[in-house]
């Protein structure tokens, strides 16, 4: 695990605590010697889990589609910065980047990005770890959420086992290095227990 790719909210307008806990993360990707890999943005979480890896040496890759290039959305003191056409284009960058992903608190982006990334892991397009940084309990109510979803057997038991949650950036990080991916995620593509009565969540 070198690059860390974190997705977190933009908005300003939210308590202090998040944004201190943005600039702890990214101190201590940064004191780990692992690299910030993120969207690229200078507001909210973004900026400050930026300024917190570069601030303690860190490196910090941002990709930002164009139409965000502007200088009060990006990011000026990265040490890369990839300008990409698109949403779409930015996120597989990304993932293609990222040998884990790490959630903060944030509104629909963070949402979509972080779903969308643990969808991949349940179909089996990749196997790295994916974890959250619950400050405040902020992910609880989704937490709790997914595992309406297991209960009603949307979803099997391995799927909520991809998902790693700690409220301090050290113990998600070490959760995160020992991780190993659960077994039988195969079995949501191959269905090989169609004919079991038994429901995915049990």
């Amino acid at each position: 695990m070198q690059n860390v790719c974190v997705y977190c909210g933009s908005s300003d307008t939210i308590d202090s605590e998040y944004l201190r806990s943005a600039y702890a993360m990214g101190e201590t990707l940064a004191h780990r010697g692992l690299n910030v890999v993120f969207g690229a943005g200078r507001t909210g979480l973004m900026g400050r889990l930026a300024d917190g890896a570069l601030e303690t040496g860190g490196s910090v890759f941002g990709v930002i589609p164009k139409n965000f290039f502007t200088p009060q959305l990006a990011h000026q003191g990265l040490t890369r910065l990839e300008v990409v056409e698109n949403l779409h284009i930015r996120k597989a960058r990304m993932a293609e980047l990222a040998d884990a992903f790490i959630a903060l608190p944030g509104g629909f982006g963070t949402f979509e990005e972080l779903f969308e990334i643990l969808t991949w892991a349940q179909v089996g397009l990749h196997t790295k770890p994916i974890g959250l940084l619950n400050i405040k309990g902020y992910f609880n109510p989704l937490l709790k959420m997914v595992e309406h979803a297991l209960a009603e057997g949307f979803i099997y038991a391995e799927h909520r086992l991809l998902l790693m949650n700690e409220s301090s950036p050290e113990a998600l990080l070490d959760d995160m290095l020992a991780y190993q991916p659960p077994s039988g995620l195969a079995r949501w593509v191959d269905r090989d227990d169609e004919t079991s009565t038994e429901k995915p969540g049990t």
